[in-house]
């Protein structure tokens, strides 16, 4: 059966460029364990080797269709090589945390091979207290949460005994010729108006990225002609370079929960207060003027029941929500009763999942819909948004990889163009994981954003708990 890309997925495709590679990522942290079974780089290789089956897009490439007479195939690989996509990296010993953080954002900043599969999976070595880290990279294109999940939910496992499989003996079938890719598109446009519709929609939507990029050609001609500076709306709005930087910070679900059980709302409402409270610290302790900027509009991917939106494999759709952070407002509480109210038409619809029934979905885990958000937040570009934030509530029992325990997992969303800030949240056993993805060259002090996300969440601890001391800086989550 021909497999022909959908235009939907064709579209991170063709709008990638070098400046906005389309690929989410994921950190993982694992204690390996010791002796034999301790998780090593070969033992992830056949961990990956066995659950790759599942997925089979992973084992496949694009195959474009000359003349363009249809949209490209995915094809299977006959070169597939587990070896080029597996690969083995290591700090210096003992490596910390922000030497991970550079070699995470140095490969992240990389476009993904279009002449293979479209992922790749980095075993990283040298961890301070004998840690060990598996970074996930997986194109937009290839993760839709209906046809293909994210390979990481899949290496996951509820317990140290890994699940046994049947063997794998997949064979790549042979590729096919020029000839008949012709043939084939030919066929599938006169016998299936769907194909042909898809055609059409594909080309329609190329000459309007053509015109788009023919415009900003021109622009940055005349800018640099005159002088004059791109228009940008502030530190979190503007020109992306080919560099990213990533930060990752520590936080317990406890401390969200005490501040949720004081005021009311939910835990996600506490994780967006925290983020607006951390955004207005960075931007006062930058000098950045606030009198111009009281809110910053953001896109929260949701999870809801529409029987309008397609539905991921694990039965649940995502939608689109806008949230007005009001950084703007000096008192921590008020911000956070705010974001509340923001949610509450939401809630009222009956339209929304649940954080717990996520979360206790069999075999659930965040990769996928942290893929399925940055999708969402890429489609919502023309809707004129300043910051995407994407919140998974995870399992809060341990996970395992090949037996070795899961210690932690941060996000690592992509950029989309003009747009050189990003954050991804992930709840986890007991512990709030941050990702927060910049761009190096726009916003090249990220890091202090990570120290005020923490201190934020300090204040909303210190407004719900009056008899509470103030714990030192650094003691009460640790910016990792």
């Amino acid at each position: 059966m021909v497999d022909r890309v959908r235009p939907r997925d064709l579209t991170f495709v063709a709008e990638e460029t070098t400046t906005t590679p389309a690929h989410n990522a994921t950190i993982e942290i694992f204690d390996p364990g010791e002796g034999a079974d301790a998780l090593d780089y070969q033992r992830l290789v056949r961990l990956v080797s066995d659950r790759i089956a599942f997925v089979p897009r992973y084992r496949q490439r694009l195959q474009s269709v000359p003349g363009h007479l249809a949209n490209p195939l995915w094809i299977d690989d006959d070169a597939f090589d587990i070896g080029f996509h597996v690969r083995r990296s290591a700090l210096p010993r003992p490596g910390s945390t922000g030497q991970l953080r550079e070699l995470v954002s140095r490969i992240i900043s990389r476009p993904l091979d279009r002449g293979r599969p479209l992922w790749e999976v980095y075993f990283v070595e040298g961890l301070e207290g004998g840690r060990v880290a598996i970074l996930s990279k997986t194109h937009q294109a290839l993760v839709d949460g209906v046809q293909t999940v994210d390979l990481g939910q899949l290496l996951l496992d509820p317990s140290p005994t890994p699940r046994k499989l049947e063997p794998d003996d997949w064979q790549a079938r042979r590729p096919p010729t020029p000839a008949h890719l012709v043939a084939g598109a030919v066929h599938d446009s006169l016998t299936d108006v769907g194909t042909l519709l898809d055609t059409l929609r594909t080309g329609s939507r190329a000459l309007a990225r053509e015109a788009d990029m023919r415009s900003r050609r021109t622009r940055g001609f005349l800018n640099a002609v005159t002088g004059r500076r791109p228009r940008t709306s502030g530190m979190i709005s503007g020109p992306l370079s080919q560099q990213r930087r990533v930060v990752t910070v520590d936080t317990r679900l406890e401390d969200y929960r005490k501040v949720r059980d004081a005021h009311g709302g939910t835990v996600n409402d506490v994780i967006l207060a925290t983020i607006a409270g951390g955004l207005r610290g960075w931007l006062m302790a930058r000098a950045e003027s606030l009198g111009g900027l009281r809110k910053v509009r953001a896109l929260v991917p949701v999870s809801v029941i529409d029987e309008e939106l397609e539905a991921t494999s694990l039965g649940s759709q995502i939608a689109a929500h806008y949230v007005d952070l009001p950084i703007g407002e000096p008192s921590p509480l008020v911000r956070l009763h705010q974001v509340s109210y923001s949610f509450q038409a939401h809630k009222e619809t009956g339209r929304s999942v649940a954080a717990n029934r996520l979360a206790g979905i069999a075999g659930f885990a965040p990769t996928t819909f942290h893929a399925i958000g940055s999708r969402v937040a890429a489609t919502e570009l023309r809707r004129g948004y300043q910051l995407s934030i994407t919140n998974v509530p995870g399992p809060q029992t341990p996970l395992y990889a090949a037996g070795a325990r899961m210690l932690a997992t941060y996000p690592v969303p992509p950029l989309v163009a003009g747009h050189p800030l990003v954050i991804g949240v992930t709840s986890y056993d007991g512990g709030v994981y941050y990702g927060i993805t910049a761009d190096r060259d726009w916003i090249p002090d990220v890091e202090l954003l990570g120290t005020c996300i923490t201190e934020a969440l300090d204040e909303l601890l210190d407004g719900s708990s009056p008899t509470r001391p103030r714990a030192p800086r650094g003691r009460r989550s640790r910016k990792s």
